[in-house]
């Protein structure tokens, strides 16, 4: 199947029809490799460990963000989003959807303005909707692993 009729297929799925298209997700794959996962997990066995873990093998660089380690993947921790010093190009969110607008309002108020991206299952429309206003590219209840599976070679 063609990469981005998978993407489109995937965008589908979704739950939010406003989620950027199949070509503006290629082109920020392509160029975003900074990375701050908010809620990266300590543990191995969970989906907020193995996909961050997996986009450090595309060669992303993922910067974990969690206020209960203090390494993660081989990284420094930082408690908060905002304690991180550096510009990202991407804060993909492992949150559950009652704590997500928080980490969106935080995204959205840095100088460098990423990409924000909820995964899967997690959902905050009001400060979605306000990120979106503002000229965000902000991507919610989606994959990232699975869209990243259809877009990169394995």
């Amino acid at each position: 199947m063609d990469p981005l009729q998978e993407v489109r297929s995937l965008l589908a799925e979704s739950s939010d029809p406003d989620n950027p298209s199949a070509e503006e997700l290629r082109a920020l794959f392509q160029k975003a490799w900074h990375m701050c996962v908010v809620g990266l997990s300590r543990d191995p066995a969970k989906i907020a460990r193995r996909i961050p873990a997996y986009m450090a093998t595309k060669g992303f660089d993922v910067v974990p963000i969690n206020p209960h380690a203090d390494r993660i993947l081989g990284k420094p921790a930082y408690a908060r989003l905002s304690d991180f010093p550096d510009p990202t190009d991407i804060v993909l969110v492992f949150r559950p959807s009652a704590e997500a607008g928080v980490v969106v309002r935080e995204a959205a108020a840095r100088p460098e303005a990423p990409a924000i991206w909820l995964q899967e299952g997690i959902v905050a429309h009001a400060e979605v909707r306000e990120a979106r206003d503002q000229g965000l590219l902000v991507v919610q209840d989606l994959c990232s692993y699975r869209i990243l599976r259809a877009l990169l070679p394995l």
